[in-house]
């Protein structure tokens, strides 16, 4: 069960270690892009190219939904970068369902867990295979493996080593279910072992992609590298919003307030945080098109 490309990855390593893929659970297609194009899912797409039965359910309480699951007779449901499942569906199979999640729980449970821990700074992430149960990412631990973050990767570049990584973990986490040679740790006894207070990782809104100048140059620098590509931080340019995907730290003293900008309308454009400069590289004006920041100041005169 899954949807974007970080699911399909999971989904071609399972298949080249042999699992049998009695089906895949998507999304439904929707339509997209300028021209309203009927578009099929990251994971549809590899099923139908591999002829794997596709089910796509609107509603996933849908009873005839429910019917052919059973039907299919799995052994083991996998979930990865899907919706929130309703009990009847995650604990219909004899050895249950089990989700890949893109960090190392129980840290930064939710929705955007790549993003956050970008964004927080970490140095390191990763990913954990877990068995579903009620609340959302609180399952009892199967296996997870740690990943570096880098000073200037962005989430984008985490997310990619993540997707093959989580790949990886999954195959020996269903091999390990198979010959039942695994041990379920409670996430409740390692929360009773954190010294501090777990971070979290919700849903990201465009409140969230606004950059606020008042900050040090380093979180500012962090904030943008963890939005980037998607959804993209964003500050506000000559009255129109501007997306900020790659930057560079320049530690000087501003002598301008934060939010204020340099620029010699031809190579740099430079804002101003509390203690330092952010120089962005590769940026997008509202209602134009993703350009290097020369490109952008030749055809806009700050």
């Amino acid at each position: 069960m899954g949807t974007p490309d970080f699911a399909v990855a999971s989904l071609d390593a399972l298949m080249e270690a042999g699992c049998t893929i009695v089906a895949v659970v998507t999304a439904p297609d929707k339509p997209a892009g300028r021209g309203q194009k009927i578009h099929e899912s990251a994971v549809k797409q590899y099923a139908v190219s591999k002829g794997l039965e596709v089910l796509q359910p609107v509603k996933l309480k849908d009873h005839e939904f429910h019917e052919k699951l059973k039907l299919l007779k799995a052994d083991l449901q996998v979930v990865v970068a899907f919706r929130m499942l309703p009990e009847a569906v995650w604990n219909m199979p004899p050895k249950g369902t089990i989700n890949l999640h893109a960090s190392l729980l129980p840290k930064y449970r939710g929705a955007a867990p790549i993003n956050w821990a970008v964004i927080n700074g970490e140095k390191e992430t990763g990913v954990t295979t877990f068995l579903l149960q009620h609340e959302i990412d609180t399952g009892n631990i199967l296996f997870s493996e740690t990943v570096p973050i880098g000073d200037d990767e962005t989430a984008g570049a985490i997310h990619d080593k993540l997707m093959l990584t989580g790949a990886g973990l999954l195959v020996k986490t269903v091999k390990a279910i198979e010959s039942e040679n695994y041990t379920p740790v409670s996430q409740d006894q390692i929360l009773t072992n954190a010294a501090a207070e777990l971070p979290h990782a919700p849903k990201l809104f465009k409140e969230d992609c606004l950059i606020n100048w008042n900050k040090p140059a380093k979180k500012v620098y962090n904030h943008i590298r963890g939005l980037s590509p998607y959804p993209a931080a964003y500050t506000i340019f000559k009255e129109k919003g501007l997306k900020i995907y790659t930057a560079e730290l320049l530690d000087k003293e501003p002598g301008i307030q934060p939010g204020g900008f340099l620029t010699d309308d031809k190579t740099y454009l430079r804002f101003a945080c509390i203690d330092g400069f952010i120089c962005v590289k590769e940026i997008q004006l509202e209602g134009k098109k993703r350009m290097g920041v020369g490109e952008f100041l030749r055809g806009f005169r700050a």
